[in-house]
């Protein structure tokens, strides 16, 4: 068939006797190849034989001269001659299922052209099977049955072939719900997906590598296939995996695509600009609750492009002002596997004009609350049946720490945050979350600074909430040279920077006090002249004379003790001067301290008088101790040095 504009005219050669009108084309066809495959041809071309009507083809004509002038196509004029007394007949078919596209497939099977059947057309072109009775006790091998064969044995094996189809139906409605083909291609992608492990998909949202490229996993085609689908449409599939108890994983997989399709700014990384309109709000809204009431309620996977898709969703939930149902359930959502997140994803900017602060502190803490309180319930539970993943919950716990010092650093510089939020935020966390405080006094320090008109009080209350005795030595030596802290604050960082300085000193005198002899020798021939029994020192002269010849691993071991030995004893002589150092601006601060404190028993003692004044709650006299304690370093850890 051949195009002129609006009109298809057949290229048999012979001349057309059926005029058909789909939509705002018309078909110049044939009687015979009709009436030969459909039933409703046959009924419409008789009826109208028995009371034919006669139409003059000055009227095609007319047309084609219309074509004519607007300079496309020609028809013969010969054979408009001929055709001039010839009757036709004239069929319309409003509301033709596919449109024009589908019954131009439909008209080429009736004249036996081998047509072309896919995912997209297949269920256009049943509907038009339906509507022109084309069936199989009318004719052999018709439409109907071929498009029956073609989505029962090809679309409905393949997730993504029925998902296309099930994206054809949509302008087919209500017929293809009528002929079952919506609910078999939902089944079909149910029952495919469900069959199918989750870790072949990959994860749906494109990962970046480390050089900063995307990576696109094979998986991830099936489901923007699917963000194609219109929302009803969605719903009905997304309640169908829900049926079919789908993995969590699938379901969270085709929220986020549809969602970062259809909902603007959902991703921060997402520039692709969409083909699609941008919907309206209240279509937004709709989204964005059909999402948030089906996430699972299940923890993610532990990629963090879920949590921060989460985090992005809860962004759009504030700037529409959607319900608080769907706040309610992101933040919780969120605080299940908070231990994913990343400092950007809390950064979340205050859009309510009731807030003075840059950010949302109050979702945060919401968030955080959450969070402890499945903590909670999972130690409850782990007492009841007994403990499973308590090495886990503490990781997780010691993740959230060091989120949150770092949250309190970056909102810690708003000069509207007041000294009550930060202190409830700061203190919300138990203690075992944090292994070293110097995260919490980096945050400290930061607020301090932003907000230099607080009086002494409230700097020593924001100073309360660290505890020196989890500070690092670099954290200390920091802190006891900051101008910024409270008196209180620096006297107690620099008694457990003395006590520190004590301990690892003791540590290195223990290590450094060994007797050369028995590191100038190995332990191995050492215990040979134990067991001999001979005099030590002559022993010594005559092992040390073959070690090198016989040993030459132990002298390797016995050079690199005495190298070692040596860089300790470089160390504790540097810790020493920095402990007399220590030890004289700590003893002129208690003569300062000692004037000002007029009141109190005259027989109280310096050291009891400085614990009680600034609340040191241990015995004070550790300080000058000069017990042996080793002190255990806390290898592979790494803090972060404060400014």
């Amino acid at each position: 068939m051949a195009s002129k504009r609006q009109a298809w005219f057949c290229t048999t050669g012979l001349p057309s006797d059926v005029v058909v009108e789909v939509d705002d084309m018309t078909f110049h066809l044939h009687k015979f190849p009709l009436m030969s495959k459909s039933n409703k041809f046959h009924g419409m071309i008789t009826e109208q034989e028995k009371n034919p009507t006669r139409l003059r083809k000055s009227s095609t004509t007319a047309a084609a001269a219309e074509e004519e002038d607007s300079g496309d196509g020609e028809i013969e004029e010969e054979e408009v001659e001929d055709e001039e007394e010839e009757p036709y007949c004239h069929i319309s078919l409003p509301e033709f299922p596919g449109g024009s596209e589908a019954f131009e497939v439909a008209a080429k099977f009736c004249y036996g052209v081998k047509i072309e059947l896919s995912a997209a057309n297949v269920a256009p072109l049943r509907c038009a099977g339906e509507v022109l009775e084309m069936t199989e006790e009318y004719s052999e091998d018709n439409l109907i049955s071929r498009t029956e064969r073609f989505l029962s044995q090809t679309v409905l094996k393949s997730i993504k072939d029925s998902i296309r189809t099930l994206k054809s139906c949509e302008g087919l409605m209500p017929m293809a719900e009528t002929l079952g083909i919506v609910q078999k291609c939902i089944d079909s992608i149910g029952a495919r997906a469900s069959s199918t492990d989750p870790s072949l998909f990959g994860w749906p949202v494109n990962e970046v590598e480390p050089g900063g490229r995307r990576k696109n996993t094979g998986g991830d085609s099936w489901f923007e296939e699917l963000a194609l689908l219109s929302l009803p449409l969605f719903k009905r599939l997304i309640f169908a995996m829900k049926a079919r108890n789908l993995s969590p994983e699938v379901i969270e997989s085709c929220l986020i695509h549809y969602a970062k399709r259809y909902i603007p700014g959902i991703s921060r990384s997402n520039r692709k600009s969409s083909s699609s309109s941008i919907p309206s709000e209240s279509e937004q809204i709709e989204l964005l609750e059909t999402v948030i009431a089906n996430l699972p309620v299940e923890k993610s996977s532990s990629s963090s492009t879920a949590t921060r898709f989460l985090f992005g969703l809860l962004r759009t939930v504030n700037i529409l002002n959607a319900s608080e149902t769907c706040r309610d359930v992101l933040e919780r959502k969120i605080g299940s596997q908070l231990e994913q997140a990343t400092l950007d994803d809390l950064l979340i900017p205050s859009y309510s004009y009731l807030n003075e602060t840059l950010y949302d502190v109050h979702c945060v803490e919401r968030i955080l609350g959450y969070f402890l309180d499945g903590l909670e319930e999972i130690s409850a539970a782990r007492i009841e049946g007994g403990d499973e993943n308590s090495g886990a919950r503490s990781a997780a716990l010691m993740l959230v720490g060091k989120l949150i010092d770092g949250y309190l650093s970056e909102i810690a510089s708003d000069a509207n945050l007041k000294p009550e939020k930060f202190l409830e935020l700061a203190v919300a966390l138990p203690d075992h979350a944090r292994l070293f405080d110097d995260g919490l006094y980096r945050a400290v320090d930061v607020y301090l600074k932003a907000h230099p008109w607080l009086p002494e009080t409230e700097r020593e209350k924001i100073c309360g909430v660290m505890d020196c005795r989890k500070l690092t030595l670099e954290a200390c030596t920091h802190a006891a040279q900051n101008e910024r802290l409270p008196l209180r604050a620096v006297v107690q960082v620099l008694f457990f920077e003395q006590l520190q300085l004590r301990q690892a000193i003791a540590g290195t005198l223990i290590a450094a006090d060994v007797p050369a002899a028995d590191l100038s020798r190995p332990s191995n021939l050492r215990r040979e002249e134990e067991r001999d029994g001979d005099d030590s020192s002559d022993a010594g002269v005559a092992v040390t004379s073959v070690a090198p010849r016989a040993q030459d691993g132990s002298t390797t071991t016995w050079r690199a003790t005495v190298r070692e030995n040596q860089v300790l004893r470089l160390d504790m002589d540097s810790m020493r001067s920095r402990v007399h150092e220590l030890e004289r601006e700590c003893s002129s601060m208690k003569k300062a301290i000692e004037q000002i404190d007029k009141v109190g028993p005259p027989n109280r003692g310096r050291r009891s008088s400085l614990a009680k004044k600034f609340g040191c709650k241990f015995k004070t006299q550790v300080c000058d101790s000069h017990q042996p304690t080793v002190v255990q370093a806390r290898k592979g850890r790494n803090h972060h040095r404060p400014p």
